[in-house]
């Protein structure tokens, strides 16, 4: 039961999976933004002297074209998902084993078939595209291929940029936000549905592929990434995996998880307690939980403030600060050593940053990100609460879209 003697939750309790008519409306309101989302990368081509652009994320091509490589393809999709976009078009590279799916899921995108030499095939493609200086991704371009593009085609400069899309991306559309709330809920469903299998001696692995199938029977595309389960003291690792390990009563036990809905993502940690909960494990809970409400309401107040007065929305790293703050004036455990949170969209992990290494810039609205402080006592203990929420500063508003309580929850007992 939870910590004031609610029933458990169930799956009903959460919204079910979208529709398949949800599914057709996103890809229609998807292609209708996509000439905006390309006019916004082609705006910046001015400012910094451009006349092209190379992508290579499988995020990007994805908002920007429709094309989806399945989960793991990347590894082995060669050039395929790199994309060229000039001033009036956008080539698609793929190889025969992605064609037909290019071709139907980015029909305004022109596909272009290269096999593992778009060194050779350069200096056509930057010719196609009328591009004499072409921005790449210079952070996710690989030292060999850079230096091959160079060499394939001396009169086409080559130009690092980064961040472009990243920042478009990190500003969500509102059917953007519908497909990470739906994938969340699906998450929801799951670990709502697996609480009655956890009992001590089962394996984290087990508990792990169950959470699993759960969500990827009940409305998932896939993972947004490895379920972690971890028991007792594994629970002190921020990404650990889950092993043979049994559950023991007594000990915490953590859940780090995400469906996958329309390309959409979501993310979320509930730690557990298995049988009657130990007073310190109790404790720790309490100041990771409070480090998180204090996040969330200095967000709740900067939102109100911006849609009254106009004022800017704080840093990533104010709000880490706040969230950090509650456990060091605790003082008795260390503070987590991660961010306290990130964005999510079409990656698990992506613009804004909230932590110490977080920029001064204020996070962007309207958004989506995590909040997830944590205690990690090596060898112990450990305890993490992630949710997701949407800030929205014009409205004044922020939404947690992670719907599972995430109070004490005690099972086993």
């Amino acid at each position: 039961m939870t910590a004031s003697g609610a029933a458990f939750p169930v799956p009903a309790d959460f919204p079910p999976p979208p529709a398949e008519a949800d599914r057709v409306r996103w890809d229609e309101v998807d292609r209708a933004a996509r000439p905006d989302r390309l006019a916004r990368l082609r705006a910046r081509f001015e400012g910094a002297d451009v006349d092209a652009y190379l992508g290579v994320r499988a995020a990007h091509v994805r908002y920007l074209t429709g094309f989806e490589l399945g989960d793991g393809e990347e590894a082995v999709a060669g050039d395929s998902g790199r994309f060229l976009v000039g001033r009036d078009e956008i080539l698609l590279m793929t190889d025969s084993r992605y064609a037909i799916e290019a071709r139907r899921e980015a029909p305004e995108a022109q596909v272009v078939e290269v096999y593992g030499d778009l060194p050779v095939r350069w200096p056509e493609l930057a010719a196609r595209v009328g591009a004499r200086r072409i921005a790449v991704e210079a952070g996710y371009v690989g030292h060999a291929l850079w230096d091959d593009l160079a060499a394939a085609a001396p009169d086409v400069e080559l130009v690092p940029a980064g961040g472009w899309l990243e920042a478009d991306r990190a500003i969500k559309e509102a059917t953007e936000i519908e497909r990470i709330e739906a994938a969340c809920a699906v998450a929801d469903r799951a670990l709502a549905g697996l609480l009655a299998s956890i009992r001590p001696g089962v394996t984290e692995l087990e508990l792990a592929l169950d959470l699993e199938w759960r969500m990827r029977t009940g409305g998932s595309d896939g993972l947004a990434f490895d379920v972690a389960c971890l028991a007792g003291p594994e629970a002190a690792l921020p990404h650990g995996s889950p092993g043979h390990r049994p559950v023991r009563d007594g000990a915490v036990l953590l859940f780090d998880f995400g469906a996958k809905v329309a390309g959409y993502r979501s993310d979320m940690t509930r730690t557990l307690f298995v049988g009657d909960p130990a007073a310190r494990e109790l404790a720790i809970y309490g100041v990771v939980a409070a480090a998180q409400q204090a996040a969330i309401a200095a967000l709740e107040t900067a939102a109100r403030k911006s849609a009254a007065t106009g004022a800017p929305m704080p840093s990533g790293k104010e709000i880490d600060t706040i969230a950090r703050h509650v456990i060091d004036a605790d003082g008795r455990w260390p503070a987590y050593l991660h961010g306290l949170g990130h964005g999510i969209g079409l990656a698990t992990h992506e613009l804004p940053t909230l932590g110490r290494r977080a920029t001064d810039a204020a996070i962007p609205t309207p958004t989506v990100f995590s909040i997830e402080p944590g205690i990690y006592l090596e060898g112990e203990t450990g305890v993490r609460i992630e949710d997701l929420l949407v800030l929205d500063a014009d409205a004044g508003t922020v939404r947690s879209v992670t719907q599972f309580p995430s109070e004490v929850l005690v099972v086993a007992r």
